[in-house]
């Protein structure tokens, strides 16, 4: 099934495990948790000073885009997993599909599982020929996730002050 970019918006994925469902202002406190973590900001592209606007962001992107990165869900327990999907605002280069996960659900295969389904996504639904995903140097878990679902190293850029690795690939067939 191929939706437009604007009927898409409130589009929610099943996986065998995750729920991906549009994020609401009703995911603030786990967002915000999740982003107080250290360990979690320091990988983070894009740093976070103010969680609120972080989740305002995500959503207005969805607004504006027609997608954005959905919610994730533990399918078994309800239980707030992190946040994944496409991610396009001004000044990014190319669509791109990202993760962030709350440390306690680190391990256990949920940003490979999500990125797969946000990147089948980007190819079927947004017709995308080409997704990629910014990665900082020294986070060797996200550059795992994202050879675990095809990208490969293309390039390093300078986004928003900050070095990063370019990992992506081009839609199949």
């Amino acid at each position: 099934m191929h939706n437009s970019p604007k009927q898409s918006g409130t589009a929610t994925l099943t996986t065998p495990r995750l729920l991906l469902r549009p994020l609401t202002g009703d995911d603030f406190g786990d967002h915000a948790a999740m982003l107080a973590d250290p360990e979690v900001a320091d990988g983070l592209a894009e740093p976070v000073a103010d969680p609120w606007r972080s989740l305002a962001t995500f959503i207005g992107h969805r607004e504006i885009r027609g997608y954005s990165h959905w919610a994730l869900e533990e399918r078994g327990t309800g239980a707030f997993v992190g946040r994944a999907g496409p991610w396009r605002p001004h000044g990014f280069p190319g669509l791109g599909v990202g993760w962030c996960l709350a440390r306690a659900h680190w391990g256990k295969g949920y940003a490979s599982e999500a990125a797969r389904a946000a990147l089948a996504y980007c190819f079927e639904t947004l017709d995308a020929p080409e997704v990629v995903s910014l990665i900082l140097p020294g986070n060797a878990s996200s550059a795992a996730v994202a050879e675990r679902i095809g990208h490969r190293h293309l390039r390093d850029t300078t986004y928003r002050g900050r070095r990063v690795h370019v990992y992506g690939q081009r839609r199949p067939g």
